[in-house]
């Protein structure tokens, strides 16, 4: 009888420590996963936190980068070339008006500034042509004056040669009225239907030399 009782007494020693040593394992595998999240979760917090440094450093680099261009080079100045001034009738026909202007051509070195010097008097007479053709309307906003200024550098390069390309005009389509509308969606209609001419290659304009032309003074009388 005792050697029968002594088997499940050790039985029952061993179940409890089956039992704990299951546990044991139990929590050191739950403490390795929880250290194995919260290494992920630091390290994915590093990378997120270096790819917008990274951002940063690139929206700068390019905003220096910007501000760089904008910023005028002061080691290498851009010639100026000032012409004498021009004092001009202008075109308006309900009185005698005329235009006081002071012009300088901003160029790209001064060896063209030079050769600009050769081209003076042709220069100065199409841009006599120039503001001969303006009414003082023409000239008294802004927009009339920085259209004039582009002009008048357009033409000054050409004379010397320089084949410069004229801007293209927005072109604005006529406001049809209530009856028309009708006889404006046929014709629409049929210039669909119709195939669209090609337009023929030109060869690329070439940079202007004269960059910008600037206004000294503006007196309009």
């Amino acid at each position: 009888m005792s050697a029968a009782a002594a088997v499940p007494a050790d039985a029952a020693v061993a179940a409890p420590a089956k039992k704990g040593k299951k546990k044991l394992l139990i929590m050191i595998v739950v403490g390795v996963l929880a250290l194995a999240l919260a290494g992920g979760a630091a390290v994915f917090m590093l990378k997120k936190k270096a790819a917008a440094q990274v951002g940063e450093d690139g929206d700068e680099a390019v905003a220096s980068a910007e501000h760089r261009a904008d910023k005028p080079d002061l080691k290498h100045p851009p010639t100026f070339l000032p012409l004498d001034p021009f004092v001009v009738n202008l075109s308006d026909k309900d009185a005698d008006r005329y235009a006081q202007i002071g012009i300088t051509f901003e160029v790209a070195d001064a060896k063209f500034g030079e050769l600009l010097k050769a081209y003076m008097p042709a220069i100065r007479n199409s841009i006599l042509l120039i503001l001969a053709q303006k009414a003082s309307t023409d000239l008294l906003d802004r927009a009339g004056k920085e259209a004039l200024a582009g002009q008048i550098q357009r033409e000054a390069a050409r004379v010397m040669g320089i084949d410069v390309e004229e801007p293209e005009a927005p072109v604005a389509k006529p406001v049809a009225k209530d009856g028309a509308k009708d006889e404006a969606k046929a014709k629409d209609g049929d210039d669909e239907e119709k195939p669209k001419a090609k337009k023929r290659k030109t060869a690329p304009s070439e940079p202007n030399p004269i960059r910008h032309v600037h206004f000294s003074n503006f007196i309009i009388q």
